[in-house]
């Protein structure tokens, strides 16, 4: 009764908490549809080879044993350059059936023979088929002939993409709603002492009141996560529209009709989250004593307590340590985007911990520049309400430091990837070829004549086996020569030259395990052949992107899809302009070339944050923009309503109408302005742990700051701050 009674008469005061869960289970339950329409996608017909029963393709693993435990096991990894169908298994597959390329027709033994396809079709049966392959090829029927598809490793790539975008917004909306919950219900607790301590002073005992506020909880988290499970419902199909027309789904990608679970996990975890977000405040209500119906104090006593303190502190120094000790041992660790995703939500909850140990100082660092009366009285009531100044500040804070953090680390590290990039390359153009169209090293160096250096590579990649227990796949270029190499490249080389590396030799970075000079490494190419090669050269590690370099002879099958070209000096040849129009009159003669000046590659190419990446971290912040909004509205009226004895004595003292608002509206944006710097400060030290990392590694240091998107943010929390508060002194009818 005593629950049911507080809801009819406080729900004014739990409207924030109900709107964040609500708007929190609607999150998950979308995100959670799509992570299901993701990890269970709709059977589709095989495009290439629909009409085949059986399709035999070429191995397109490697397969490795290593070590387990005790004992061992096989892992693998997919090659660079898939294994075509060899002609002997083509040749005793036609005395089955009919063998079909799948490209639109039967195919006989010259075409077959000739193309070196990766996969035929069999029209036999599977008993057969299987008998005669053995383990020289993949036999696929049924859905599993899709994998030769065009679109397969594609829809598989963006269906990875969909994974860690949901999950991520997905996550992140859980720890807002557990923040912005808490935070609420912690000043829905600071606001109602007097109220428990009368109940305290007619009888009631701390379970008593304990129980009330969690059965407060309880309703409004069954409430609320029912109501978001059907708004989940209602918008997953317009998120999936946003996926398929971004271009990070499929365009076969929907909301899956009968699965069930996202319901339960996000109805579920709603009630959890309000649970949990009222469970701390609960106990500290239950401590209010009988006395605290007769304080008529505004001076905030007891903010934090010694649990909070000690909380705070371990969350604050095992947010910084785990920082520092990432930087110490493993600095390319912290460039990734699932630790530069986390790691700022450890920071975040630790200064929010401690947030009223610091609202004092900051405040009179804000207000200091505040003049008249005006800017005293909002000064000294902001830091004097430390509860009211922080429950304000606490959604501005984790909205700048998640925006900052987030996009400011994708950033810096896409900058420095681009910036390694043109670091690395000393051509002055590149000509590119699509696939089959016939680009060679001997065709460019002709056109340009001895007035160039030309250097063509492949893209492939190299495999090895690390610490006995892992095989490890890095991207490489398969080079046709060496001394040109070096003359075109910067490579940024830490021990060796680069001019040393032939048929026996590979060029590594140090991020391999082995790493020295003159050292013998066992590693698989491409094809899956493998092969003991001397290290002639090892390249800084970087941001990861200093990949191995073979010659042409460990190509795997490679190709050469690139060639580069330095014009020479100034005096000693055909300058820059004439190699332009060589190799412009190379292109007109050969359909599927491309020549580009080498800032014209480096744009076309630079490294940067994915568009799924950078779509995740919007709505991401999105969401945190959403709760501080949410949070900042619900917190303000509560304030301002529970203000009104105090706002009256300011009308009796003298005080206009206006100088009210102006002081109220003054104590809302001081409040915003902590925020601010708080976010602010949480962001510079994630960013400087990137910034550190990069220089561990070797790695181009250029901090990216996300001015425009910080603005933004910035910008709407003052709006709401500003609108809410004025809102707020006008529905109080002040006199």
């Amino acid at each position: 009764m005593l629950t049911l009674s507080s809801l009819r008469t406080r729900w004014a005061a739990l409207l924030g908490s109900f709107v964040a869960v609500l708007l929190g289970v609607g999150v998950m339950t979308a995100m959670g549809l799509g992570l299901a329409a993701s990890l269970d996608p709709p059977a589709r017909a095989p495009e290439r080879f629909g009409s085949s029963p059986v399709v035999v393709a070429g191995l397109d693993r490697l397969t490795v044993e290593v070590r387990r435990g005790p004992g061992t096991a096989e892992v693998s990894q997919k090659l660079a350059r898939p294994h075509p169908v060899d002609r002997e298994l083509l040749a005793e597959l036609r005395k089955l059936g009919p063998v079909t390329t799948g490209t639109g027709g039967g195919a006989g033994a010259a075409d077959v023979d000739a193309v070196g396809v990766d996969a035929v079709g069999v029209d036999a049966s599977v008993a057969e088929v299987r008998a005669v392959v053995g383990e020289r090829a993949r036999v696929l029927t049924g859905d599993a002939r899709r994998q030769v598809d065009p679109s397969y490793e594609r829809d598989a790539e963006a269906l990875v993409a969909v994974n860690s975008l949901l999950g991520t917004a997905g996550g992140v909306a859980v720890f807002v709603s557990v923040f912005v919950t808490a935070s609420t219900f912690a000043f829905v607790v600071a606001l109602r002492r007097r109220e428990f301590g009368l109940l305290r002073m007619a009888g009631a005992t701390p379970g008593q009141v304990r129980r009330m506020l969690l059965g407060e909880a309880v309703a409004v988290g069954f409430v609320a996560s029912g109501a978001g499970c059907a708004l989940g419902a209602w918008g997953a199909p317009s998120l999936v529209r946003v996926l398929v027309d971004g271009g990070v789904a499929p365009t076969w990608f929907a909301v899956p009709d009968t699965v069930v679970w996202p319901y339960h996990a996000a109805f579920w975890t709603g009630v959890s989250v309000a649970l949990a977000g009222a469970w701390v405040a609960a106990r500290r209500a239950g401590r209010i004593g009988p006395v605290e119906a007769l304080r008529d104090a505004s001076v905030d006593t007891g903010v934090l307590p010694l649990s909070r303190r000690v909380i705070g502190a371990l969350l604050l120094v095992g947010g910084v340590g785990l920082l520092a000790w990432k930087l110490g041992t493993d600095p390319a660790e912290l460039l990734k985007r699932k630790t530069y995703t986390t790691q700022p939500m450890l920071l975040i909850t630790a200064v929010a911990a401690l947030a009223p140990l610091l609202v004092r100082p900051v405040v009179r660092l804000v207000g200091a520049a505040l003049p008249g009366a005006a800017g005293l009285l909002i000064r000294e009531n902001a830091a004097t309400s430390v509860r009211r100044t922080a429950a304000v500040a606490a959604p501005v804070l984790v909205t700048v430091a998640l925006a900052g953090s987030l996009l400011g680390s994708a950033g810096t590290v896409a900058g420095a990837k681009g910036a390694e990039a043109a670091a690395r390359t000393g051509a002055d153009f590149v000509v590119t070829g699509e696939a089959g169209a016939g680009l060679r090293e001997e065709a460019v160096r002709g056109a340009v004549g001895d007035g160039a250096t030309v250097v063509g590579s492949a893209s492939t990649a190299v495999y090895v086996v690390e610490e006995g227990s892992a095989l490890v796949r890095s991207e490489a270029r398969a080079v046709t020569d060496a001394s040109a190499l070096a003359a075109v490249s910067r490579l940024p080389v830490v021990a060796g030259d680069v001019r040393d590396l032939d048929d026996g030799s590979i060029v590594v970075n140090e991020e391999w395990e082995r790493h020295e000079v003159g050292q013998s490494v066992r590693v698989w190419l491409g094809d899956g052949r493998p092969v003991r090669l001397r290290i002639a050269a090892v390249l800084a590690e970087g941001t990861g992107d200093n990949g191995a370099y073979v010659t042409a002879a460990n190509a795997g099958g490679a190709v050469v899809d690139r060639v580069e070209v330095r014009v020479a000096p100034r005096g000693s040849g055909m300058e820059r302009a004439g190699v332009a129009a060589a190799l412009e009159g190379a292109r007109s003669e050969r359909a599927g070339w491309t020549v580009r000046t080498a800032e014209e590659w480096l744009a076309a190419n630079r490294p940067g944050t994915k568009a799924h990446t950078r779509l995740g971290f919007l709505v991401v912040l999105g969401i945190a923009l959403v709760y501080a909004g949410i949070s900042l509205a619900g917190t303000l009226l509560m304030a301002t309503s529970a203000r009104g004895a105090e706002l009256r004595s300011l009308r009796l003292a003298g005080a206009t109408r206006g100088q009210v608002r102006v002081v109220v509206v003054g104590e809302a944006l001081v409040a915003v302005v902590v925020g601010v710097l708080l976010g602010v400060a949480v962001t510079a030290v994630n960013l400087a742990g990137v910034a550190g990392a990069l220089g561990m590694l070797s790695a181009p240091v250029g901090v990216a700051v996300p001015w425009e998107v910080l603005g933004v943010c910035v910008g709407a929390c003052v709006a709401v701050g500003g609108v809410v508060a004025v809102a707020g002194v006008g529905a109080g009818r002040v006199r």
